[in-house]
C-alpha cells in the first residue's frame, strides 16, 4: 500500500490497531528540531493517523522500514524494548572498498548529537563486492547492537569504509563522481528490516522494507546482483 501526503510519498508496510510500519523514503526528515523542514514524517503520519508516536528515528538522508506507535501505551512498550535493547535492526549499505570478511566494530560513539562518546557495537557482513570506475565498493549487511548517534556512519568511517553518498563522514569528491557516473545522489545506508515485541499480542514480528529505486537503480548500474532484502 502507498500513501501520499502532500508531495511526499512512501509504502505502509503494515497497519492495525496499534502500529504503523512503513517504508520511509531518503531525503525525508523524521522530527522537527532536527532541521527546519516545513514537513516531517511526524507531521504526516499524524494528519493520517490523527496522533503519531514514533518510537525510534532513521536520518533524514537513510531510507528504510520504521515503526510508529498508534496509542501511547503502544509507544511506551515498544520504547522499553528499545532501551532493553531487545529491537533487532537490520541495515545494507554501500561501502568503499573491499570488505572481505565480517568485521566486528567495538567503537564508543555519542548517543545523541555532542553527546558524551559510549559504548557501541556494530557487526558488518560482506554480501557482493564489485570493482568498478571510480572505486571499488561492497555491498554489506550492518546489525547495530546499540543505538546510538550516526552508529552505522560513524563506525563504517573508523575502519577506513565509509558509506557511499555520506556528506558527513565521507569524501565529496568520491560522492560526486558516483552520483556523476551512476545517479547516486543519496546516502547509500537502507533500514532494510525490524524485528519486536508486538506491543497487543506480545508475539515477535519482523517488517522488511523493499529497497527503493534511487538506490537499487545506482546498484543496478554498477553491476551488483544481490539487490533483494532478504
Amino acid at each position: 500500500m502507498r500513501s501520499k501526503f502532500q508531495d511526499n510519498t512512501f509504502e505502509i508496510l503494515h497497519q492495525d490497531d496499534s502500529i504503523l510500519v512503513l517504508n520511509k523514503p531518503s531525503g525525508l526528515l523524521v522530527h522537527r528540531g532536527y532541521g527546519r523542514d516545513d514537513i516531517t514524517l511526524v507531521d504526516l503520519i499524524r494528519d493520517y493517523l490523527g496522533s503519531s508516536h514514533p518510537v525510534h528515528r532513521l536520518d533524514r538522508a537513510t531510507s528504510g522500514v520504521m515503526v510508529f506507535a498508534v496509542n501511547g501505551d503502544g509507544a511506551r512498550i515498544l520504547q522499553e524494548q528499545f532501551q532493553a535493547g531487545t529491537v533487532v535492526k537490520t541495515y545494507h549499505a554501500l561501502v568503499r572498498g573491499l570488505v572481505a570478511t565480517e568485521i566486528i566494530i567495538d567503537h564508543p560513539v555519542p548517543k545523541a548529537e555532542g553527546g558524551e562518546r559510549i559504548e557501541a557495537l556494530t557487526s558488518i557482513h560482506p554480501i557482493e563486492h564489485v570493482d568498478v570506475e571510480p572505486r571499488e565498493v561492497t555491498w554489506v549487511e550492518a546489525r547495530p547492537k546499540t543505538g546510538r548517534f550516526h552508529q552505522i556512519r560513524r563506525h563504517v568511517k573508523h575502519i577506513n569504509h565509509p558509506i557511499i553518498g555520506d556528506s558527513n563522514y565521507g569524501k565529496g569528491a568520491l560522492n560526486r563522481e558516483f552520483a556523476k557516473r551512476y545517479g547516486l545522489s543519496r546516502l547509500a545506508l537502507h533500514a532494510s528490516r525490524i524485528e519486536f515485541t508486538h506491543p497487543d499480542t506480545a508475539e515477535r514480528v519482523s517488517f522488511t522494507a523493499n529497497l527503493p529505486e534511487d538506490l537499487s537503480d545506482a546498484l543496478s548500474d554498477m553491476g551488483f546482483t544481490f539487490l533483494t532484502v532478504e
